[in-house]
């Protein structure tokens, strides 16, 4: 394992999934007025959904009533307008609004859930420009890509399948759960000692949801850069005869992904049958002692149907709460590995009346320049020389001896530890690293071509630069 992944396993051991979730909490409050009418729409959703079964116990009731007395009075029974067929349509409207709520706050969560993750990608499409070279050096490409498309993605079909379904459930469960004790106690409560089984169950699993999903994450990140590092790298690997090995990176890390996949699909899914069985369990002994009540005449049939309504309506999110607090889980570990990227250190910023060049000649000169990429390893000691204008001038020296650090540190791509850097008599710490980098032409040693046409790519650095510039160029 090499020390980019080593650092990065370091980071998740510190990882504080209440700060993480505060912290969401505060991004989502960026679009409040949409997530607002999501809650109103979920409100109305819950009202709605717990009168239904409570209206329709009176319906049952009144039809059931009406038969009887037809079948007493020896006439032919049938629904009228007043009795039975005007509630009947108000039931139906009750289900109607419900079933329009329902659909509404689903399509305004899809929407906000997309913006937000639209939000997050435009940070780190802007954090990525603010970082130092340093980081880049340090992280693997598909790492960085994975948080910005994985991640991303998953904290977006977690608040559209999770959260909406989390905050529908928790309404529906405690008004449920109130019109289930104003029907009967005895029910309610047999009911509810099924339900703590299942919660305790449920928070069995929850903990080791987390470290399974976070470190499901981490073999995501890095298989993508493997994969990244053998596509970028081809060449090398063929002209090496490396293939062999490079293959073999790949199937490891697909293997070691695959088990934590295995691993975490498992947890989250095996959870709820286990729950629905003991559900069930329960909605089997609650029918025996409603039957009972309903001969002994202590229910009506209208009310019998509608507790059964209840205990679907508390049973089911139940069943669900546990595949949804899985799934927030490991949205959150998403969250957090994105918000990790976020608040990486950044360059240091440019301060403003920074000193220009009007004239450049071109004279270059290092004073007692002192650097390391790491404080305790220093690569340059009091370097100091001249390159006057109009020189030609080689920088020779054997491999990781500092040639391309004199040319970065010149571009400023990194900090000086110590000493200057002076440009025609001007330090280059005083001016801003675009004023700078705008008086310098660099070929790389590594040929990268952008999207585009050639001419495209050759104007690159001069975007108005005229066809006739581009030939000559």
């Amino acid at each position: 394992m090499d020390n980019n992944q080593e650092l990065f396993e370091e980071a998740y051991e510190m990882k504080n999934a209440k700060h993480t979730m505060w912290r969401f909490l505060g991004t989502m409050m960026k679009q409040k007025i949409r997530l607002i009418v999501v809650l109103v729409s979920v409100i109305f959703y819950t009202l709605f959904t717990i009168i239904a079964p409570l209206y329709s116990a009176k319906v049952v009731d009144l039809i059931w009533s009406n038969i009887q007395q037809a079948l007493s009075q020896e006439y032919a029974f049938r629904i009228t307008w007043q009795a039975g067929g005007m509630q009947m349509t108000i039931l139906l409207l009750i289900y109607l609004a419900s079933a329009g709520f329902y659909a509404l706050q689903n399509f305004l969560m899809a929407s906000f859930s997309e913006k937000l993750n639209l939000q997050l990608r435009k940070e780190i499409s802007s954090k990525i420009n603010r970082l130092p070279l340093a980081y880049f050096d340090n992280h693997k490409t598909g790492e960085m890509m994975s948080r910005a498309t994985n991640d991303l993605d998953k904290m977006s079909e977690a608040l559209q399948s999770g959260l909406l379904r989390f905050l529908t459930a928790m309404g529906t469960v405690i008004g449920s759960l109130v019109m289930m004790f104003s029907f009967s106690i005895r029910l309610t409560l047999i009911f509810l000692g099924f339900l703590a089984i299942s919660l305790f169950l449920t928070n069995i699993v929850a903990k080791k949801t987390l470290q399974y999903a976070t470190e499901r994450q981490r073999c995501t990140g890095n298989l993508t850069g493997v994969i990244e590092e053998a596509y970028s790298g081809r060449v090398i690997i063929k002209a090496f005869n490396h293939e062999k090995e490079s293959s073999k990176m790949i199937h490891d890390a697909t293997e070691e992904l695959a088990k934590a996949t295995r691993k975490t699909d498992f947890i989250m899914n095996a959870i709820n049958p286990l729950i629905r069985l003991v559900n069930r369990l329960g909605q089997i002994l609650i029918a025996v002692f409603g039957g009972l009540m309903l001969i002994e005449g202590k229910m009506t049939p209208g009310v019998f149907q509608a507790f059964f309504q209840y205990v679907n309506q508390v049973g089911e999110p139940i069943t669900e709460m546990s595949y949804m607090i899985n799934s927030m889980q490991s949205a959150l570990a998403s969250v957090e590995r994105v918000y990790e990227f976020l608040d990486e250190k950044e360059l240091v910023s440019d301060i403003e009346n920074k000193m220009t060049l009007t004239d450049v000649k071109g004279n270059v000169g290092f004073q007692n320049v002192r650097f390391g990429y790491s404080q305790d390893k220093i690569l340059m000691q009091d370097i100091s020389f001249r390159a006057k204008a109009g020189q030609k001038i080689a920088i020779v020296g054997s491999t990781g001896a500092g040639k391309t650090t004199i040319i970065n540190l010149l571009m400023r791509f990194y900090e000086i530890s110590a000493g200057h850097i002076i440009l025609d008599g001007i330090c280059t710490q005083d001016m801003t690293r675009t004023e700078l980098r705008s008086h310098f032409g660099m070929v790389l040693q590594d040929t990268w071509l952008f999207e585009g046409t050639i001419a495209e790519n050759i104007a690159y650095g001069k975007p108005d630069a005229t066809r006739e510039e581009i030939i000559e160029a």
